[in-house]
This record gives C-alpha cells, sequence and structure tokens, in this order.
C-alpha cells in the first residue's frame, strides 16, 4: 500500500512527549481518517523490511462486531511510526506540548491493522463515525519498527514463533537457514513451506518446524560451527537427496508420512549422524560419493500413511524412526 496522501491531514488537540528519549505524540481522529492516514509493511515485503501478517478477516469481523456493543466497546491506541513526515505546531508558547499535527504522508502503522479493519467494516456497515485513539512515534528507524512490533507480539499474545523467528533471521543464523529453505525455490521446502505459522493444504511445514529440524540436523556435530550460508547448503543437499529418491510419496501429503512433521525430524535427527560422519573437514562439504549409495537403502522403509508409521507421533516417534532409518542406513 502506497503511503502518499493527496492533501495533507491536519490533527488537532494533540499532546507531543517523550518515551525513552523519542519523541512521540498522541491524539485521536476521527474513524474515516483513521483507515486512510496510515499504511502496513508485509512481512514479503520486497524492501525486506516488512513484518505484519495478512489481514484475518474474521478477527477483523469479530472486531466490528465487538464495536456494535456501544459504549462498552473500549480499545486501546493504534500504534504508527510517522518517519518524520508528522510535524508538530503547539498552539502557543505557554503550552509547548499541545498543539496540532500536520501529516504530509502516511505513518507506518505498527500495531493495530485488525482493529482499524475491523472499524473500517463497523464504519461501512452504520454509517458510524468514531473517535480512534493513537499513540505515534515521531520518527523510528525501521529495524526499531521490527525490534517494537516483534516485543508487543511476542510478550502478549501474538504473532506466533513462526512470524517471530523471521523477523529475527539477521540475528539468528538458525533462523536465517530457516528462512532460506522456505524462500530459496531450489530447496525441497520451497512449496512446503509457510513462513507466518498459517499452514493450509499445500504448505503444511512452518518456519518454526524448520527452525527446530535445523537444530537437530546440526546440533552438536560438526556442522554446528560452520558457516550459515554451508548449512543451508549441506541442508538443501541432503533434503533435495531425499526428495529425489522419493518424489511421490515428498509431494503426496495425505497419501505418504514422508513430509510430515514426525518423518522430517526423524531424518534430521539421523541426518546428524550419517552427516557428520561423512562430512570432508577440508572441503566443509559432504562426501556424497559415500553417502549417496546409503540414502538408497531408505527405500527399505514404508512411508504410507496406513503402515508402519501410521501411530507415531511427536519427539518420541521421531525418536522412534530415526533409530529405524540409522538401522537401514549403517
Amino acid at each position: 500500500m502506497s503511503n502518499y496522501l493527496s492533501t495533507k491531514i491536519i490533527i488537532e488537540n494533540v499532546t507531543q512527549f517523550k518515551m525513552r528519549g523519542r519523541v512521540a505524540y498522541q491524539g485521536f481522529v476521527s474513524s474515516q481518517v483513521a483507515i486512510n492516514f496510515s499504511f502496513s509493511k508485509p512481512f514479503n515485503d520486497p524492501s525486506g523490511k516488512g513484518y505484519q501478517r495478512p489481514i484475518n478477516k474474521r478477527r477483523s469481523m469479530d472486531f466490528a462486531n465487538y464495536l456494535s456493543q456501544g459504549e462498552d466497546a473500549l480499545y486501546t491506541p493504534i500504534l504508527l511510526n510517522a518517519t518524520g513526515h508528522w510535524v508538530f505546531h503547539a498552539y502557543s508558547k505557554d503550552r509547548p506540548l499541545f498543539g496540532r499535527l500536520i501529516a504530509s504522508s502516511k505513518a507506518s502503522l505498527m500495531d493495530g491493522q485488525h482493529r482499524l479493519s475491523g472499524i473500517k467494516e463497523y464504519v461501512k456497515t452504520t454509517n458510524a463515525t468514531l473517535n480512534v485513539p493513537f499513540l505515534a512515534f515521531h520518527y523510528l528507524e525501521e529495524d526499531e519498527e521490527i525490534k517494537l512490533f516483534n516485543v508487543i507480539n511476542t510478550k502478549a499474545k501474538g504473532i506466533g514463533t513462526s512470524l517471530s523467528k523471521y523477523l529475527n533471521r539477521d540475528n539468528d543464523d538458525i533462523s536465517w537457514v530457516a528462512t532460506n529453505l522456505i524462500l530459496r525455490p531450489d530447496s525441497p521446502f520451497f512449496s512446503k513451506g509457510t513462513l507466518i505459522g498459517k499452514r493450509t493444504k499445500d504448505k503444511h511445514i512452518t518456519l518454526q518446524n524448520l527452525y527446530n529440524l535445523v537444530t537437530l540436523l546440526i546440533k552438536k556435530s560438526k556442522l554446528e560451527n560452520l558457516t550459515k550460508e554451508k548449512v543451508t547448503s549441506i541442508a538443501m543437499f541432503y533434503f533435495n537427496k531425499i526428495k529425489e529418491l522419493f518424489p511421490e510419496q515428498w509431494e503426496d501429503f495425505k497419501t505418504y508420512r514422508l513430509s510430515h512433521i514426525v518423518s522430517l525430524n526423524a531424518l534430521a535427527i539421523a541426518g546428524n549422524e550419517i552427516l557428520n560422519s561423512n562430512f570432508l573437514s577440508k572441503s566443509q562439504q559432504i562426501n556424497s560419493t559415500r553417502l549417496l549409495p546409503l540414502l538408497e537403502n531408505l527405500r527399505q522403509i514404508d512411508w504410507s500413511t496406513n503402515g508402519d508409521l501410521k501411530y507415531l507421533k511427536g519427539v518420541s516417534g521421531s525418536k522412534l524412526l530415526a533409530q529405524d532409518i540409522l538401522n537401514c542406513l549403517i
């Protein structure tokens, strides 16, 4: 969504204050202004600085229904970053912290997109006008925005672990590897992974699932000290070979358990031992000449949902299957 405003917005009766050294503004606007004076940065924004989830229509409608309760329907201010484009003018020198804001462009919406979406639905249905409270920082860097959004949504009931891992990918190597396993087109998880933790029929592997998988794959092994790029390359090599061995089983989630989380974790646990024992320290590569014939032995396992794996669940199921895999490979 564009942050362009065709005409400037003037907001009256605003209080200016400082929060931890940052200039901020507090006030309210009409609902008609509120639904148009901000924009959201989606998590997959091309800039790499996005963080918002797609709007959940049901949550928006739930909030619109909540607003219909009338005076009892209280709600918290929406949180904005004016990015330096909102200018404050005090009404008088005697009251330098009370005045009007002039907005020349839209603010970045950090918290409250479902409230605003619900307000939009409510106003459209009832033709009513609401006063919408806001708190706007005068200027935050984009990384500060992301950090604050992450804190707000992980300390309270919020965004979930997958999106949190995605937002932290530049500070945590395993998050970075897991993110790349979803985003890279040459990854076996490219068409199966979701960054935001919401599973669908086709995308049933979350970023948190892959974070756990990578951890199991490299934990306490020679791979643990490699660069994130090397770990990504090795993880892709290993699971791509498994996908090539079982193309039908990999794609058919309903009929086979190969791409179920319990099986993927088992393959990661077994892979930890197999890759570690076939790792060439000098070249920092996997000895594919030795590994590939070993992986052929995985054909001994029946991956069907109605076979021996039918009742395997959770961590204990992954550990049991991992031992069976190792028995086949060694």
